[in-house]
């Protein structure tokens, strides 16, 4: 009785040590005598007792790793502090088992002697200005040398990149100058901007004025000339009125002649220095002229009579 008790204890405890339940996105490493037998994927797993053995528990997952801050040494001989991240994931649990001792060292050692290769060929301006490329080429280098270990390296981040504070307190300085030199040409171009809009302006104002003007100057000499029109138009309606009076009349050659004097009298008083006499005037003022010498020599016939009477 005692002895099958003893065995199915035995029985019991093998069993336990047979089955073995691989949780998902893990992986065992089971080892035969000491050596690489399988890999056990996610589920049910039996081995032999006291033969096979799990040598490691290996997870698929993505893995982060935080680097420790290490200080490198600029191109430009200045001591900045990075602080990395990777992510990496394992694709061959056997090589991440048997090819190195100690992968997560093994990548941390790779990551620190890489970042100090990479940030010692740029200066300090570099350093903060080409984050991504240091991210690109500490990724690239590290997923090639990882390789041959089963790990692919997804990414690699730069946390912070911190500077000495004197070197921190000139940068500041430098960006406050920055700052203040971006800000004084924005003043000036606006102030540039805002004479250029007001000269144009003026301009577009002094110019319509001067349409205006144009417009104005054209629209009175039109004005003027259409009065002027009117008023000749006028004259020479009156002028027609009164020539068909006289024609109507029948006037003679006299008092056609006397009309013409009256209106040379009327001429005779303008402001201007010469004055035309029509051709056929001159007929009239012969015949003046004649008479008036006529009375003239009449009146010095009387005096002479008068002279002789008083002797």
């Amino acid at each position: 009785m005692w002895i099958l008790i003893i065995l199915l204890i035995i029985l019991i405890v093998l069993a336990v040590m047979s089955i073995k339940i691989v949780r998902q996105s893990e992986v065992y490493i089971i080892e035969r005598l000491g050596k690489f037998h399988k890999i056990a994927d996610a589920g049910l797993t039996i081995i032999i007792p006291f033969i096979d053995h799990v040598r490691s528990i290996v997870s698929l997952k993505q893995q982060t790793m935080d680097v420790p801050p290490q200080d490198v040494i600029t191109k430009d001989n200045v001591t900045i502090t990075i602080d990395t991240v990777v992510f990496y994931r394992i694709l061959e649990p056997a090589k991440a088992v048997y090819e190195i001792q100690s992968l997560k060292k093994g990548i941390e050692y790779l990551s620190v002697t890489t970042i100090r290769d990479i940030v010692g060929k740029m200066d300090l301006d570099s350093t903060f200005t080409s984050r991504d490329a240091i991210n690109d080429k500490l990724r690239a280098i590290l997923d090639e040398a990882t390789d041959r270990w089963g790990c692919k390296i997804d990414r690699v981040e730069i946390q912070d990149i911190t500077p000495p504070p004197d070197v921190k307190d000139a940068m500041e300085k430098q960006m406050n100058a920055e700052r203040n030199k971006r800000a004084s040409i924005l003043e000036a171009e606006g102030e540039r901007q805002a004479a250029v809009l007001k000269a144009q302006g003026e301009k577009e104002a002094a110019i319509l004025q001067a349409e205006a003007d144009k417009e104005a100057k054209i629209r009175r000499a039109a004005g003027e000339a259409e009065a002027i029109r009117k008023v000749a138009e006028a004259k020479a309606d009156e002028v027609k009125l009164v020539y068909g009076a006289m024609m109507k009349a029948n006037p003679d050659e006299k008092l056609v002649q006397l009309k013409s004097l009256e209106a040379l009298k009327d001429v005779s008083k303008g402001e201007a220095n010469k004055v035309f006499i029509p051709f056929e005037a001159t007929g009239a003022l012969s015949a003046i002229g004649a008479a008036a010498d006529m009375l003239n020599e009449k009146s010095e016939n009387k005096q002479e009579v008068k002279k002789d009477n008083t002797k």
